[in-house]
């Protein structure tokens, strides 16, 4: 059932790095991609898919890795991901690049989350050090990273507190509690 899917699909911050995924995994996540909707049908996306881990680490070290824990620099040597999706906007095509990036990018982690697989979309990573590690032509534009893996995280969703706070936060036993607004709060009108 898809509200199932859309519920176990997080944003996964550890892995089992010493679990391989597939080039033909990752492409069959990638078509996934390409079948979704894209603005005016200009299909812009493009991808690079790594699961070599030569070229993980130095897609990895581009990467900034999640924003509220202060103190975590991302996940340590053993649960970094074990592949990586990056999407590009292909300037050459169109100029705006974020419906379709989030189309395909939801279309990807669901598609890895049923199997079995998990997944984080990062945005924050340097595209200059990015662009020269892939040896990336100028007209694609670096858009979002995909970390996808076997996932070693345990992530429980909970009702947004009265005090309103959103931010996610782990435990002491790494359990990752993400806070969500109820549905009344988001929903303004029904008529």
């Amino acid at each position: 059932m898809i509200a199932d899917l859309v519920k176990k699909n997080r944003s996964c911050r550890r892995f089992y790095q010493d679990h391989p995924v597939s080039i033909e995994i990752l492409r069959s996540l990638v078509d996934l991609g390409r079948q979704s909707g894209s603005g005016g049908n200009l299909q812009p996306l493009k991808y690079i898919v790594s699961s070599e881990s030569e070229k993980n680490d130095a897609i990895f070290s581009t990467l900034v890795w999640a924003a509220y824990l202060k103190n975590w620099p991302g996940p340590e040597e053993g649960e970094r991901p074990s592949a990586y999706i990056i999407i590009f906007g292909d300037k050459n095509i169109g100029s705006n690049f974020t419906y379709d990036t989030g189309i395909a990018s939801q279309s990807i982690l669901l598609g890895a989350t049923e199997m079995g697989l998990a997944g984080c979309m990062i945005a924050a990573f340097n595209r200059k050090s990015l662009r020269k590690t892939l040896n990336i032509p100028d007209m694609l534009e670096a858009v979002l990273v995909i970390a996808i893996g076997k996932p070693k995280e345990n992530i429980v969703i909970e009702k947004v507190g009265n005090d309103n706070d959103i931010r996610y936060w782990r435990d002491d036993n790494y359990v990752h509690h993400v806070p969500k607004r109820s549905l009344d709060d988001i929903i303004v009108g029904s008529y």
